[in-house]
């Protein structure tokens, strides 16, 4: 994903990620790459474009040393049909998975690395004794649609159907699987999906449909609808689902600039609107919503403190132009921005 630029043409964001506790994310650049810490905002990682190149994807394993990278750009050096793992500490690459077609995404859990290419996807035992343990065949997934549980072993990707979801148990990876098992899925969609997300705890997803305007959520075990909401009513490229750590409140950012927040618990906290002429009566449109800079893609995240009673509910956009910006909202819908940074100006000679 790549909608936005930064603030000038050697800054261009090529991709945003946050790690998997919410506390860290990394910017792919021409430039090279960096990791900063999500709040407060500070960096804590560089590398040059001189010794990286020009970077697609970057994914931090957790809080540790180590970094997934996958080449791309105006001047890369490295090819984006491989994967490199880098070290922060040793200052080196120590692993590299090369693959016959180009990268589309990269997941990694504490014990697995994902790598996603157009038609399949590709496991590995990781980062201890790294070995491929299985391949699974997809359907065309162009925008690399794959999403791993941060706390436990579920896996979720395009099904074999348009607007399916395959949900998929990584500790399986390897394992000998009868002929005539049939894999979970969950039938989310009439199109092609466009984002998914689940929660920490793997127990919810949450799909976006082709045209970006319903957002439906799952119950994983019973693989049931549990609440349908509204984006809007034009078609969108939704960039980023989240959910925030207790599961009350779900964040949704599209290409339209603008940052949906649902609230999934109490969903009498939902707007309901009547369009004129239009048959949206009973449908749930979003709690609070906010605006960025218009067709600015974002990736958004719940602080992990803002969870509980005791804090403000928060929401922080991360945009493809460099530019950082945290919302505070109530429940009642209520909506500011209590902080604004460029983190592409923010940098600093330190290691994770």
């Amino acid at each position: 994903m790549s909608h936005g630029t930064g603030s000038s043409s050697h800054k261009t964001v090529q991709g945003l990620s946050v790690n998997q506790d919410g506390a860290c994310f990394t910017v792919a650049m021409d430039t090279g790459y960096r990791v900063y810490n999500l709040e407060p905002l500070a960096p804590l990682a560089q590398g040059s474009f001189e010794e990286f190149g020009s970077v697609r994807i970057v994914q931090m394993l957790h809080r540790t040393n180590l970094i997934a990278m996958v080449g791309g750009g105006y001047q890369s050096k490295f090819s984006g049909k491989m994967c490199r793992i880098w070290d922060a500490a040793k200052k080196q690459f120590v692993l590299e998975f090369s693959f016959d077609s180009v990268i589309k995404a990269v997941r990694m859990t504490r014990d697995r690395l994902v790598i996603v290419l157009t038609n399949k996807i590709c496991i590995f035992s990781f980062p201890e004794d790294p070995k491929h343990l299985q391949t699974l065949e997809t359907r065309a997934n162009i925008r690399g649609i794959c999403e791993v549980c941060p706390s436990n072993s579920v896996m979720v990707y395009p099904g074999t159907w348009a607007g399916s979801l395959q949900i998929f148990d990584l500790t399986t990876a390897g394992a000998a699987v009868g002929a005539t098992s049939t894999p979970p899925t969950i039938n989310a969609h009439k199109t092609e999906l466009q984002c998914v997300a689940l929660n920490h705890s793997g127990t919810m997803a949450a799909t976006a449909s082709g045209k970006g305007t319903l957002i439906r959520v799952f119950d994983m075990r019973s693989r049931q609808l549990i609440i349908e909401v509204r984006r809007g009513t034009d078609t969108a490229t939704v960039n980023c689902i989240t959910f925030n750590r207790d599961n009350t409140y779900l964040c949704v950012s599209s290409d339209k600039g603008t940052v949906h927040i649902f609230a999934i618990r109490n969903p009498e906290l939902n707007k309901r609107i009547t369009v004129a002429n239009v048959g949206y009566l009973g449908s749930q449109w979003a709690m609070s919503s906010f605006t960025l800079k218009s067709e600015c893609s974002s990736v958004c995240v719940f602080p992990p403190h803002s969870s509980g009673a005791a804090v403000k509910n928060a929401v922080i956009a991360l945009c493809y132009d460099g530019t950082y910006h945290k919302y505070v909202f109530t429940k009642d819908g209520n909506c500011n921005r209590e902080a604004y940074n460029v983190f592409l100006d923010i940098t600093q000679d330190l290691e994770i």
